[in-house]
Order: C-alpha cells, then sequence, then structure tokens
C-alpha cells in the first residue's frame, strides 16, 4: 500500500487531493521508493512503473499531466488533450477527472479549489517561482476566466522543506523583501545566512485575495528522510507529487 498525505481542508468531496511520500515504489539506490519524476536519471521504465502504482492506488484513469517544470510562472489550463511534458509549473482544470500534477522535492507544493468545486490548480512554489508571483499570477488568471471571486477559493500548502532548515543567502531575502516588506518576517538570521519558511511567504502572497481558507501540511521534506526526497538533503534524489482532481 502506498502511503499518501491528505490536505487537512474543507473542499467538497469531489475534489480529490493529494501528496505521495517515496514509501513503497520500486526504484531503488538514491532514488529508493517512489520516484515519480522521469527527469532525474532513475531508470524510465521503473518511474513509469511507480506512476502506474499510484493510478491503481487511487483506482482512477491516468489522466495526470506531467509538466516540465523550470521555476517559471507559467499557468497552463489543461484537458485531455494537452501534450505530457509542456514547460509550466502550474496547471489548472474544471473538467472532471482531468489530474493536475506538480512535482517537489523541498519546494512547495500548492493547490487551490473553490468552495463549490468548480476547478482545480497544481503549482510549484519553489523559492524564485513564489518571489516572481507564480501563486498571484494563478489566482488571477483563474478568477478571471471562470468569472469567480477569490474569496471563495480554498487553498492547501504541501509539504516543503521546513522554516527551521531551508537556508537561503541575504539576497533571496532582500528580493522578497523588495516586493514587499512584511516578507522580513519569514526570515531568521542563522549564522552568516537566514532560514526562509516558505509556507509563510506563500501565506504573504495570498493574503491580498483574502482566500476562505489557507491550510498547510506541518511535514518537513528536509528533515523526514524516511518520508520524503529532498535535493537539499540528497542532491540527486527522486521527486513526490502533489495532485488534484475533480472526481
Amino acid at each position: 500500500m502506498l502511503k499518501l498525505i491528505t490536505p487537512n481542508w474543507s473542499a467538497p468531496k469531489h475534489i480529490k487531493a493529494f501528496s505521495s511520500t517515496r514509501l513503497n515504489g520500486e526504484s531503488i539506490g538514491v532514488f529508493e521508493g517512489l520516484n515519480l519524476g522521469l527527469h532525474v536519471d532513475d531508470d524510465k521504465n521503473t518511474v513509469l512503473k511507480n506512476r502506474e502504482l499510484l493510478t491503481k492506488h487511487l483506482n482512477i484513469p491516468d489522466n495526470f499531466c506531467w509538466l516540465q517544470q523550470t521555476h517559471s510562472t507559467i499557468l497552463l489550463k489543461i484537458d485531455q488533450h494537452t501534450q505530457q511534458g509542456i514547460e509550466a509549473d502550474a496547471s489548472w482544470s474544471d473538467i472532471k477527472k482531468q489530474v493536475c500534477v506538480v512535482m517537489t522535492a523541498d519546494c512547495l507544493p500548492v493547490l487551490i479549489t473553490d468552495k463549490a468545486g468548480s476547478f482545480v490548480s497544481a503549482i510549484h512554489a519553489g523559492w524564485r517561482g513564489l518571489c516572481d508571483g507564480i501563486i498571484e499570477k494563478s489566482i488571477d488568471t483563474i478568477c478571471q476566466e471562470l468569472n469567480i471571486d477569490s474569496t471563495d477559493l480554498l487553498v492547501w500548502l504541501g509539504p516543503c522543506i521546513g522554516k527551521n532548515a531551508f537556508e537561503v543567502g541575504a539576497e533571496v531575502r532582500d528580493m522578497f523583501i523588495n516586493q514587499d516588506a512584511q516578507a522580513r518576517h519569514a526570515f531568521v538570521v542563522h549564522q552568516d545566512r537566514y532560514l526562509a519558511d516558505l509556507q509563510q511567504l506563500a501565506r504573504l502572497r495570498i493574503a491580498p485575495f483574502n482566500v476562505a481558507e489557507i491550510t498547510a501540511s506541518e511535514h518537513c521534506t528536509f528533515s523526514q528522510p524516511e518520508l520524503f526526497y529532498s535535493y537539499r538533503r540528497d542532491g540527486k534524489t527522486g521527486r513526490m507529487a502533489t495532485f488534484i482532481y475533480i472526481e
């Protein structure tokens, strides 16, 4: 049995959302477990087996739209005809059984729906994408296209590197503070560097939209090696997936 993490949010029952862990997959070596990333030099056939294990565990069609993530601010509206591996770091859909998915190994995965469950979105928010505004762009675009109010949105911040583990330089802190002075509260001095709180930085970017709900995972990918891959911890490693779909 695979171990999946379910968001602690109040999304409607027909909205299905999960984050995977590394437990119980077919990969070996540094990728040991359920590696879902094809781009990390794991055996391709093994990764495809892991992806098949995931869809069988969930008993859903393989309608995952896997992206080529590049820390961009590209949001993609997807359907059954969307080509696999298109460059984007966020996707959304209002089609049933169309799975929006992002891969991470320390970066922050963000899931969004609304109170009615009329759409789903998955966002890959590393510090670059977060600083460049991928969350704001995604919310703005979806709300405009569907003519819905951001005050109806539900947001879940998934497992990422925790605030006690994510070391960054002064230049990263300065980039955030230059855009929002409140971002200084998300950084703590640590020797000659800083510890950054990705989830707090995301909350600051979401705050102006007055969304109905923000909930967050308490897991830290860096400090829980038995559960998660971590690029910061291990370098060459696998990837987890965070995904959402309308049943």
